[in-house]
């Protein structure tokens, strides 16, 4: 399957790494500064292409482009997405767009037409295959694209169908999540070398405690609660901690966050 990534930022140079990963792919690079393009290239294969072959060629094509961008990059794919898919025995491709803030429709307006389209929100943890990617498909989306789709990204990490008017409450949580979890670690190691601990070691210890608690709940299938309250011994020293962030607010403070992400989508 040949797959095009319109934009190779960080996010599109991720996920195109991903799709690398995946035997029988073969990808197609565009991006506006064709040396970014072309180092993603020497480091996962591919080909550094025009906008005009990607979508000519490509079955499925990423639209990974800054939101202030997209309506130039629409004008100037427009009128080939057109002839692609009037073409008679057109093999049949999907879009696949992680533009921030625009909605299927909007997209779909911007070109014209009702293409199937995949919106994304993948995170950065997509980097090293531990990403979560929420997706919504619009209806013209075939269940065998669907399935193309999660095949080509398996390497990304785990996946959330999800219906699109909730893709700003899950943003608040998965993508803008990241954030809030490098801030924790960064204070928890804080407190590290505060009591002694190199800068390596207390960063070691609190990036690996999370990764460790967060599968810890996922295998578990143990309430975040339960697990809480088993490293809280009666009159300890991790209920005293508890103690201290409940009184500084860091529940509320986290819920806050997050809702605020969620009213600003």
């Amino acid at each position: 399957m040949k797959i095009a990534f319109i934009g190779t930022g960080n996010m599109g140079g991720a996920l195109a790494r991903a799709a690398s990963k995946k035997e029988g792919s073969e990808l197609l690079l565009v991006n506006r500064h064709p040396e970014k393009a072309e180092r993603l290239s020497k480091e996962i294969g591919g080909t550094v292409v025009t906008h005009e072959t990607a979508v000519r060629e490509a079955e499925m094509i990423f639209i990974g482009v800054k939101p202030v961008m997209l309506s130039e990059l629409c004008g100037m794919i427009r009128r080939d997405l057109g002839e692609k898919a009037s073409e008679e025995n057109a093999a049949p491709f999907v879009l696949v767009s992680m533009v921030a803030g625009v909605s299927i429709a909007d997209l779909q307006g911007q070109l014209g037409a009702q293409y199937p389209v995949i919106r994304i929100m993948p995170n950065t943890p997509v980097s090293v295959g531990e990403g979560m990617i929420l997706y919504s498909c619009s209806e013209e989306v075939t269940e065998d694209q669907k399935a193309a789709f999660l095949s080509a990204m398996q390497a990304a990490g785990s996946f959330l169908p999800i219906e699109e008017r909730l893709m700003g409450a899950g943003m608040a949580v998965s993508g803008c999540g990241p954030a809030y979890v490098d801030l924790f670690v960064e204070s928890l190691a804080d407190a590290g070398v505060a009591g002694g601990l190199t800068r390596k070691d207390a960063m070691m210890l609190a990036a690996q405690t999370v990764l460790g608690s967060a599968k810890l709940i996922l295998e578990s299938g143990k309430h975040p609660g339960v697990l809480k309250d088993e490293v809280c011994s009666p009159g300890g020293t991790t209920i005293q901690g508890v103690r201290k962030l409940e009184e500084k607010g860091f529940r509320s403070a986290v819920i806050e966050a997050a809702l605020a992400t969620t009213a600003g989508h």
